[in-house]
């Protein structure tokens, strides 16, 4: 029975019932004082000390007074309150409560560590223990400023610490920090802001202020800066997720930093706080804010400290000033900013004596009259009449370690500064600080370490600095620890929850492992200016991180790291967020994640893995890391760049490709350092383009070219820095074009060699076409020849690029004799018109040749320069490369080009020119002609009929001669003129021989490089005439040359076999015209597509038909397949069933990639591969291997093939099929044993592949006639599995299929269960589990059925320890001792003498003494329930402390089972045991059997036979006791609720379907502290709970989510989800589940879910909806919510679109992050498509009228009124528009809109009347 209230009786004296009143009813005093201050005022008492002293004599020996000179001052102290506040307010002074307004749980939060007195005070015994109640009741609590007494309105002094980009943070005293936003400064500064702001037009980014010029924050203060400072809010910032932290907002306003202050109350000697109104020649004019007067203060130049110049500072900055003095009127107010002036206080510059307690704010120095010194601190009274108070800290106790007695005494003044105020005191009453910096207002302490004197904390000590030997120097018990850092005056403080890392309850000077003198570790984790106090910790894990802030993070350092998670953009995976300590995470963007570009990068990276990284910078204002995890980077030990003032050229360091330009590229190094990679200093050759040759993020070595700390630009250089050096500069200058050299050959290339010269050693480029003046052939041989460190001479410099470092050389024999003879052209001023001039062609065009000479001096030859003959060759005959002479035909040296020609101008045509690789002599004879007729090469001219001797056979070509030594090829395309000519197809040439003279013909000059003909005039000395042999050529009186244009799509030609490449046949239809046949276009056999270089050698005949034609790109395709199929193929074309050979493009270990077409690609699964699945096998093909498919499933709309390559669809194989085909659902029934391949492995079961468009599922309970722990390991995805079809529902397009051997074979031989175990047999098995108390063993070839063989039957010797006998997995044999059909529990016995005989019967004691832990209940498990995976699991959840505590106790302890008999209702009579009746029958709530998850076996008080064993009957025998009476207290279940797990259990029967006390129950245990059970008995309601109660079941499993997030980690959480979504609507829990994230803080998983759910949910608009809020309101990311929409259209159904358009719109209007401009055009494109929806119109109305636009609303009931609308909708609108006229208008519009409405009827009526 609760104890009875009373109230106090007259008979106790007041303080004393005041002192009680207090200690019993604490956190209703703020409450009762209110009350007392409306009661009439009653006289005024004495002060508390008197009447303490109430029992000694009234009239003492002499008629002295009891009361001291200190309690005469207290009196006439508030004497004088009283009467200056009936002046003030006319009322009369309230009662005067001795004792401190705030609770008693604040006190506890003193500094001084005091004991809380207990809430609940003992019965008062005599008049001593009064007068002690009495004695302790203080006059004022000395205490300090803390986060709860911190309220808005608080005024407190504080010094900058930091300057951010936005705001001011402002140390505080007691290790308090504020943030000023900007905005909280001074009117100036933000009218400069809203200037700013409104100067960006058009931008609608947030305008970085930050950078501004305007609006620099450092400009205006400057660290270590005192100010006074308002506190506007006091709240939890969770913007950064996780827990909240404690965030002070405030405000340095004049107007709010002066509150209070009147014009009467500014005084000399008081402290001001001013803002910069403008800045004048002499000094500044100051704004005080004080309202309600014209006061304004100046502020003499030379009042603003040393060295500073007034005309630097800013408008709108803000000081903390002193006031020096006042005008006659107290108008002007004369300041000093001059801190070393006003904090000189040991003459003046303090208070004394004000007007008024409101002159007292923070930062005024003040003299104190000590009253009181406690270990605390201290209290004292300013002018008599204000309590002031110094804690710990700031009284200089903390810092000095002195004794505050000895340093102060009672009734001493000594001077202090104010520091803040306490608003919520009834009395008013202020804190100050005596700490010698705060009262010298200087920015730091004198410090003193290793002899560096003078210099600031944090440089003596820098932050996360970690001490070695702290020594404790003084303890507060409760508080914390005072620690000696080796720095002179200033101590290092240690909080009590920083002591260790486990839970520290108190502190002792004298005794423990932190008393006075004891040495520690500790680390510096912040230092506080304010306080004067470093603060340190000694918490382990502390001292083991790596980084404490992001500031000890430097560029370039090595760090170790787990991966936090995985950023996934649209593009796939754009980083990684890497954990590098508590609380700092860095990004590794995704060019950063590896040294090569990553496909899947997630399958490299997962959540957890511990990483090696560099961070490359350190952005400290956006408090952001970035980092790097390639291995270049990461490993390399090259320097680190960053800083520019760092860097000088020819350092050498590796960089990474951030972005790639035409003239170059970026490189970023670390910090902000990037350097600029031209295109020219890549690499030694030339590049046109870089993103040939490099991508983005790529690590690139370089080195620095030149650098530029003060503009911070760097060029860089890849190439070799000892390739060029100052030496080969000058030989570069030197070198001119048209020079003769001599070098050795360093590098040789297909195309280019590089020369190094002699003498200089500068490397140049000699391109093949410049090694000889003959053909391109020739130069090929020439090179060919040529080996690395060749020499070479004869070789001239054609030019020279200096920037680029590229010399280009030529060794032509015409152009080095040019050059010795001084005639090669080098400059323009060399031309002269007339002169023949040597050069070589640069490049053909269709107007004429660009012939280039040295240095890069080019000229043009026009067409209609060139011989008659050369115009009418493709390409005017020439080549690139070629040596040409010519003549200058003209010269504009205005335009600096000129003109070449190749004509005499008197023949006007051609004439060999002596020096031209190309020219004919006319004297060149031949003999022994072929057609015995020629005697010149001139004689065999085009066209001409002749006869050539075959000297060889090739197999596509006849290599001829027309005479000694002239040679001729015949192409094999020019030997038959039709099909039936060829006689071997596949060898056509075979039916010639050697010596064989042939009629031919000459078509001209074979180019072996590009198969031309090349024109007679530009044979060599020994050309190769490209002949003809075919019949009709040699009576054709026209030559007709076949080109790529003449020939035509559907035309069928004789092709011949050129080249046997992958997928495609290389063919010639002439010597000059060549096409392609892919493989699968070559023959209508595919058994012949095979082998293609087998089936079509090279230079077999085909017939083929063109398909496409491209001469732009010189391409040709051809099929040889029959005419019906030569088109290309499309998706028409195909039809189901259809064969056709095609080509695999790509072999995984899942299927085939099979190509049909150019745009037909489809593949083949496993299932379609072969019809045995056990011998298919994707791996057994290769790449390009064509193969015959079938079709045998088409979609044209979704473009969808499905291919087959079983022998029954494709070659009609009579085999037999071992697997047949599915097509459809409908042809599977139950009982239909198939086989199938794992398709995907899931929580709640494995999905099998029995088609392509059939999945069958297959439940964990019917994988395994056995119990499998870890199922899921035992399969893998495409495993072959054989089951059995149990359930078909064609209308779901569901299958269910069972591989348990049971359902398979009816031969099967059931597992042993617990119905078969007899005691007394003999059975083996295996050790499942080992515990202290025995070992746990599973019989073998049973269904799971365990036992307990307890400790003492495992040997006939005592076990001292069974893990040294036994292991997980052991084999042994053991004897049934005792089965329990009730509890389903087996005993085994493995002693030894168990076995001796193994007929022996079992003593019955021994059954007897095993009634506790030996025995074991077997889980009952359904085998056709899906959460078999779960049984058998319970018992491997028992913890060890849930087995010591409840079954395993000593059972030598008589008293500990006295009281356990006592507790749990168990009485011991006679020997026997018996249960009490006070419980009853009661049970714990039954989940189906005996489990080992801890459930039942942690209620003691339900079941005592679950005790240890032999614990009750080795109990000796004891005294009858008497029976007690035992008192029903059932009845207060229903006044109290439940208050113990019996109360609960007993509740539960009545009431086992009630979420609400299950949840109790939950709750209940987690007050205790016991988070296991919490989460065992929301397991049992999920067991106990009817199915039928979905809702209730909800709950429950939310109730478990919300544990699980609460005191569980993420594992434990993602484990009870997945669950949760398998039994209940997973919608409905990831709903959920959001909110709570949301709820608790956690967005950053909260925004993963949503993200998750999207993909999941996606036609459920609700989702989207959701996502699109949560991003609006909580992330505060509208650009991210705005994107939903476009993306959501494309998932949900078009119905949706509209309703959810609106609901975005909306979100617009009502989010503070929205933008309701953006919500108009999203309704205005709404009503513009459905402007007859009028509840469009309406929803619109109403979000404009709370946006409060009138002029807005008003448009848009204009607009609705004046489309068309029903009679009732439109009296609808109007009288709205009415109402809202009459609530927010005026009479006008009022008017008006009666006016409007008016004219509607008119018209209304008109228009019927025309009806």
């Amino acid at each position: 029975m609760a104890p009875i209230k009373r109230k106090n009786g007259e008979d106790t004296p007041r303080v004393l019932r005041k002192a009680t009143t207090n200690l019993q009813h604490t956190p209703k005093r703020q409450k009762k004082s209110q009350e007392d201050d409306k009661k009439p005022a009653r006289p005024a008492q004495a002060s508390a000390l008197s009447a303490l002293r109430e029992e000694e004599p009234a009239f003492p020996r002499g008629g002295a007074s009891v009361l001291t000179p200190l309690e005469y001052k207290q009196i006439q102290i508030q004497a004088t309150k009283d009467v200056l506040f009936e002046q003030h307010t006319g009322r009369k002074a309230p009662k005067h409560d001795l004792e401190d307004s705030e609770s008693e749980t604040e006190a506890a939060e003193h500094v001084s560590g005091a004991p809380v007195p207990s809430k609940r005070m003992p019965k008062s015994k005599g008049h001593k223990s009064k007068t002690a109640g009495a004695i302790e009741e203080p006059g004022i609590r000395i205490e300090g400023l803390s986060y709860k007494r911190l309220v808005p309105g608080s005024l407190v002094l504080g010094q900058i610490s930091q300057i951010n980009r936005h705001d001011i943070a402002l140390a505080l005293p007691n290790n308090l920090t504020g943030y000023i936003p900007l905005t909280a400064i001074s009117d100036k500064l933000t009218k400069r802001v809203e200037v700013l702001v409104a100067a960006e037009e058009g931008d609608e980014e947030v305008v970085d202020l930050g950078k501004g010029q305007d609006v620099d924050l450092h400009s205006f203060f400057t660290v270590g800066q005192y100010l006074r400072a308002h506190v506007s809010s006091t709240h939890d910032d969770t913007a950064s997720g996780g827990k909240g932290k404690k965030r002070i907002e405030l405000s340095i306003l004049p107007q709010e930093a002066n509150a209070g202050l009147k014009k009467a109350d500014i005084v000399v000697n008081s402290m001001v706080q001013a803002t910069v109104a403008s800045v004048e020649d002499h000094g500044l004019i100051m704004d005080l804010g004080v309202e309600g007067s014209d006061v304004r203060g100046f502020m003499s130049s030379k009042e603003l400290g040393h060295g500073v110049d007034h005309t630097s500072i800013e408008e709108g900055a803000v000081l903390l000033c002193l006031v020096t003095g006042l005008s006659s009127n107290g108008n002007i107010i004369k300041l000093s900013a001059d801190y070393q002036r006003a904090g000189n206080t040991k003459k003046s510059n303090f208070l004394t004596d004000a007007p008024s307690v409101d002159s007292f704010l923070p930062g005024t120095a003040a003299e104190i009259l000590v009253t009181e010194v406690t270990p605390s601190g201290i209290a004292g009274k300013v002018m008599g009449l204000l309590d002031v108070t110094a804690d710990l800290i700031h009284s200089g106790d903390a810092a000095s370690g002195k004794d505050l007695g000895k340093k102060y005494t009672t009734g001493s003044k000594v001077k202090g500064r104010i520091i803040c105020t306490f608003p919520t005191f009834n009395i008013k009453k202020l804190g100050v600080s005596l700490l010698d910096h705060v009262m010298s207002l200087s920015s730091c302490m004198p410090t003193a370490t290793k002899g560096n004197d003078g210099v600031k904390p944090t440089q003596a000590l820098p932050i996360s600095t970690t001490v070695n030997e702290a020594r404790v120097v003084k303890v507060e018990p409760g508080i914390g620890l005072l620690l000696d850092v080796g720095v002179k005056g200033v101590r290092g403080f240690v909080h009590i929850s920083r002591v260790a890392d486990s839970k520290t309850e108190n502190l002792s000077e004298s005794i423990g492992p932190y008393k006075v003198g004891s040495v520690h570790q500790a680390r510096i984790i912040g230092y506080n200016s304010m306080d004067g106090l470093f603060l340190a910790s000694l918490e382990q894990k502390i001292i083991n991180e790596p980084f404490l802030r992001i500031e000890d993070v430097q560029a370039g350092q090595i760090v170790k790291g787990k991966i936090e998670r995985l950023i996934v953009n649209a593009t796939g995976v754009g980083g990684v967020l890497v954990n590098i300590a508590t609380s700092i995470t860095g990004l590794v963007p995704e060019m950063h994640l590896a040294d090569i570009h990553l496909q899947h990068p997630e399958k490299k990276f997962r959540e957890g893995l511990s990483v090696t990284a560099r961070v490359l910078s350190v952005d400290l204002e956006k408090r952001q890391l970035r980092m790097t995890l390639k291995k270049t980077l990461v490993n390399t030990d090259a320097a680190v760049w960053s800083s520019f003032d760092d860097l000088a050229p020819g350092m050498q360091a590796p960089g990474t490709l951030v972005s790639i330009l035409s003239s170059g590229a970026v490189v970023q190094f670390y910090g902000t350092v990037r350097g600029f990679l031209p295109v020219s200093e890549m690499s030694e050759s030339y590049i046109q383009d870089p993103k040939q040759h490099f991508r983005t993020g790529q690590v690139v070595t370089v080195h620095i070219v030149s650098v530029d700390p003060s503009e911070g630009r760097m060029i860089v250089s890849c190439k070799d820095q000892s390739v060029f050096s100052a030496a080969k500069q000058k030989a570069l200058k030197d070198l001119n074009p048209g020079t003769a050299v001599t070098g050795t050959v360093s590098e040789k290339t297909n195309d280019e060699l590089i020369i190094e010269l002699e003498g200089s050693g500068l490397k140049a480029g000699l391109t093949v076409e410049h090694l000889a003046d003959g053909s391109e052939q020739k130069c090929l041989s020439l090179a060919k020849k040529l080996r690395v460190d060749q020499k070479l001479r004869d070789l001239v410099v054609l030019s020279k690029n200096e920037s680029k470092r590229l010399v280009r050389l030529t060794s032509k024999p015409s152009l080095v004799k040019a050059a010795k003879a001084s005639e090669l052209l080098t400059s323009f001023e060399d031309l002269v018109e007339g002169a023949k001039v040597v050069g070589f062609i640069k490049n053909v065009t269709l107007i004429g040749v660009f012939v280039q000479f040295g240095g890069d001096l080019t000229g043009l030859l026009l067409k209609a320069h060139m011989p008659d003959e050369a115009v009418r060759l493709p390409d005017f005959g020439m080549r690139r490369g070629q040596t040409v002479t010519a003549r200058v035909l003209a010269v504009d040296h205005g335009q600096r080009r000129f003109l070449l020609s190749l004509k005499d101008p008197a023949t006007a045509a051609t004439a060999p020119v002596k020096g031209q690789d190309d020219a004919i002599t006319s004297d060149r004879a031949v003999s022994n002609a072929a057609d015995g007729v020629s005697k010149s090469i001139d004689d065999f001219t085009l066209g001409k009929l002749t006869r050539a001797k075959i000297i060889s056979i090739k197999e596509t070509q006849l290599n001829v001669q027309l005479a000694d030594g002239v040679q001729g090829r015949i192409d094999v395309s020019e030997m038959f003129d039709s099909w039936d000519d060829i006689k071997d197809r596949k060898h056509p040439l075979q039916i010639f021989h050697q010596k064989q003279v042939l009629p031919v013909r000459i078509l001209g000059i074979h180019d072996a490089r590009n198969h031309r003909f090349l024109p007679i005039t530009h044979s060599g000395k020994a050309p190769v005439f490209e002949l003809s042999a075919k019949p009709h050529n040699q009576t054709s009186a026209e030559l007709e040359v076949l080109t790529l244009d003449k020939v035509k799509v559907g035309s069928t030609w004789l092709v011949f076999v050129n080249n046997v490449a992958d997928g495609c046949l290389w063919v010639n239809l002439s010597p000059n015209v060549r096409g392609r046949i892919r493989a699968m276009d070559v023959s209508d056999d595919v058994s012949r597509l095979t082998d293609l270089a087998k089936n079509f050698p090279v230079g077999s005949a085909l017939r083929a038909r063109v398909v496409n034609v491209d001469s732009n790109q010189n391409r040709l395709d051809l099929s040889a397949r029959s005419g019906s199929s030569s088109s290309p193929m499309n998706l028409t074309d195909l039809s189901k069933g259809m064969v056709l050979p095609g080509r695999v493009t790509k072999v995984t270990e899942r299927q085939l990639m099979i190509q049909l077409s150019d745009a037909i690609s489809a593949p083949v699964h496993l299932i379609d591969l072969a019809d045995d699945y056990s011998i298919a096998n994707p791996t057994i093909y290769s790449k390009n291997q064509t193969v015959r498919v079938c079709i045998t499933d088409l979609d044209i709309p979704n473009k969808k093939i499905t291919l087959s390559t079983r022998p029954s669809k494709v070659l009609s194989s009579s085999l037999p099929i071992k697997d047949r085909e599915v097509n459809s659902i409908t042809q599977l029934n139950v009982n239909d044993v198939v086989r199938g391949f794992i398709k995907n492995i899931a929580d709640n079961g494995v999905f099998v592949t029995l088609a392509s468009n059939v999945t069958a599922f297959i439940r964990v309970s019917d994988l395994s006639d056995s119990f499998i722990k870890d199922w899921k390991s035992s399969f893998q995805v495409d495993q072959l599995v054989n089951g059995k079809i149990i359930a078909v529902d064609a209308l779901l397009n569901h299958v269910q299929m069972s591989l348990k051997q049971s359902v398979l074979d009816k031969a099967f031989k059931a597992p042993l269960t617990f119905a078969d175990i007899e005691v007394g047999g003999i059975v083996t098995g295996k050790v499942r589990k080992v515990e202290d108390f025995g070992v746990f063993i599973v019989v073998d070839g049973s269904a799971n059925v365990s036992g307990l063989c307890h400790r003492s039957e495992i040997a006939d010797q005592r076990v001292a320890d069974v893990r040294k006998l036994y292991e997980e997995g052991d084999s042994v044999k053991s004897k049934v001792l005792k089965v329990d059909v009730d509890k389903r529990r087996i005993s085994f016995g493995l002693k030894a003498s168990y076995f001796e005989n193994d007929s022996d019967g079992i003593d019955d004691s021994d059954d007897e003494e095993d009634e506790g832990m030996d025995s074991v209940e077997l889980s009952r498990r359904d085998h056709d329930d899906d959460d078999d995976d779960s049984a058998g699991e319970g018992d491997e959840s028992m913890n060890d402390e849930e087995v010591h505590r409840e079954d395993v106790r000593d059972i030598d302890s008589d008293s500990s089972r006295d009281k356990a008999e006592e507790n749990d209702g168990v009485q011991v009579v006679d020997g026997t045991t018996k249960r009490s009746d006070t419980s009853g029958d009661v049970q714990g709530l039954s989940t189906g059997g005996f489990d080992w998850s801890g459930g039942t076996l942690d209620q003691s008080n339900i079941d005592p036979q679950s005790e240890t064993d032999g614990e009750l009957s080795t109990v000796k025998k004891k005294k009858r006791r008497k029976a007690e009476i035992k008192v029903d207290r059932t009845g207060d279940l229903d006044a109290n609720g439940p208050q113990s797990l019996a109360d609960f259990e007993r509740l539960l029967l009545g009431q086992p379907d009630s979420s609400y006390l299950w949840l109790s129950y939950v709750a209940f245990q987690l007050q205790l502290n016991e988070v296991a059970k919490a989460r065992d008995i929301a397991e049992r309601a999920l067991q106990t709970i009817n199915i039928r109660e979905d809702a209730e079941k909800m709950n429950v499993w939310v109730g478990l989510l919300n544990l699980e997030n609460t005191y569980g980690s993420d594992e434990s959480v993602e484990e009870v989800f997945k669950r949760a979504c398998q039994y209940n609507d997973a919608q409905e829990i990831n709903e959920r589940l959001t909110s709570i994230y949301i709820q608790c803080g956690k967005n950053d998983k909260a925004n993963q879910l949503f993200q998750s759910m999207v993909k999941k949910f996606s036609q459920d608009p609700k989702v989207w909806l959701n996502y699109a809020t949560f991003l609006f309101d909580t992330l505060s990311a509208p650009e991210r919510a705005r994107e939903l929409l476009p993306r959501a259209m494309q998932s949900l159904p078009q119905y949706n679109y509209l309703d959810l358009t609106n609901k975005f719109a909306q979100l617009e209007f009502r989010s503070p992050n929205g933008d309701a401009e953006r919500g108009r055009t999203i309704f205005e494109g709404l009503l513009s498509t459905f402007p007859k929806r009028l509840d469009l119109w309406n929803v619109l109305l109403d979000l404009e009228i709370k946006q409060g636009d009138k002029e807005q609303v008003r448009r848009l009931f204009a607009r609705v009124t004046s489309s068309k609308l029903k009679s009732r909708k439109a009296k609808f609108f109007f009288k709205r528009w009415l109402a809202y006229e009459e609530a927010e208008g005026d009479a006008k519009h009022v008017e008006h809109v009666k006016a409007k409405a008016a004219e509607y009827v008119k018209q209304q009526e008109a228009e019927r009347a025309q009806d």
